[in-house]
């Protein structure tokens, strides 16, 4: 068995606990209108690996990430879950913390077999919501929100812990009563560990500019410090009153 894979990062310290090893998937079926790596985008790139040499290949480092683990990221990486199991397994037998960075877009709810084994193996998931309304979702994103948050209460009810991650942009996820909407959702489920407000950056652009395409957000600045630390009051804490 086999998977694409887009890159690497030897000493992850922003994708879960600890220092890890941090995995890009090849492939994804969102278009966010912020993505910073359409690199990622298509499943036809990348490079091939079978599950013992990127099992080898995390093994090498595994002094620096005994703190942590390894994230696997993308792109999308439960597009290839197949692969993903099999990789999960083996780094539980080395006993290496797992992680999964993931959108949950592609959870069916009426066929979970593969996430039931999935989630077995991964100790923790960090879910990106994107935008708690449907219609403001599929603006930013190009699809529907519906499996996603459905996805969140299948960890939720599993007992799976979660990190729930909001990137703050804005003109498209800084508007308060969406802010409540989703610290209001998070409040359902029962597994989050932590919430993160992650500020929109433009560090992608000159990587649009290098695929000779037009950058989506042109002209969008990053958020400003005091919406930066209202939304973190509301979205991370739940501190409704804080909101001006």
């Amino acid at each position: 068995m086999k998977a694409r894979v887009h890159s690497f990062e030897s000493f992850g310290t922003v994708d879960g606990p600890g220092i890890r090893f941090v995995i890009f998937m090849q492939g994804c079926p969102l278009r966010c209108l912020y993505c910073h790596n359409p690199d990622t985008w298509t499943l036809n790139a990348g490079t091939e690996y079978d599950v013992e040499e990127l099992v080898q290949k995390v093994l090498k480092y595994r002094n620096y990430i005994k703190s942590g683990g390894v994230t696997v990221s993308g792109g999308e990486p439960l597009l290839q879950i197949d692969f993903l199991i099999e990789f999960y397994k083996r780094m539980k037998e080395e006993g290496i913390h797992t992680c999964c960075d993931t959108s949950g877009y592609v959870f069916t709810p009426r066929a979970t077999a593969k996430f039931d084994e999935l989630i077995k193996y991964c100790d923790l998931f960090l879910l990106d919501i994107k935008q708690i309304d449907p219609a403001k979702h599929k603006v930013l994103t190009g699809v529907k929100s519906d499996n996603i948050l459905k996805f969140a209460r299948y960890l939720s009810d599993h007992n799976k812990t979660m990190w729930i991650r909001h990137v703050l942009v804005p003109g498209y996820t800084d508007q308060r009563e969406d802010w409540i909407k989703l610290r209001q959702f998070i409040d359902t489920l029962k597994t989050v560990e932590k919430v993160e407000i992650l500020p929109y950056h433009t560090m992608g652009v000159n990587k649009y500019k290098m695929m000779n395409m037009s950058y989506p957000l042109e002209g969008v600045e990053p958020p400003k410090k005091d919406v930066i630390e209202m939304a973190r009051a509301v979205v991370e804490r739940g501190e409704y009153d804080k909101i001006s």
